[in-house]
């Protein structure tokens, strides 16, 4: 019974997050400024991340969650330096 909804439930929060993920399309591709941008490409790594936990979970291999670590970690240096161009003009000073 609670491997069921485990699998039930995973499932809902896979078809939620990529909806999310659809929506964060929409409003990276139709920001009206650079930092809607952004903040949408720092929305849309978060769910893909979130994701990969999710198939990992399903799957049980440990290779999701090394690559949800990777995305994560990537996605916080380039939303740090995408921050940092917004505000003054160039990454490295």
């Amino acid at each position: 019974m609670s491997a069921a909804i485990l699998n039930w439930s995973i499932t809902i929060a896979q078809i939620m997050l990529g909806m999310a993920m659809l929506c964060t399309i929409f409003r990276l591709a139709g920001g009206p400024r650079a930092q809607d941008r952004v903040l949408g490409l720092d929305t849309l790594y978060l769910n893909a991340m979130l994701l990969l936990l999710t198939f990992g979970m399903r799957s049980g291999s440990t290779l999701y969650f090394e690559a949800a670590l990777v995305i994560s970690l990537l996605g916080f240096v380039a939303t740090v330096a995408l921050a940092k161009f917004l505000m003054r003009g160039e990454v490295i000073e």
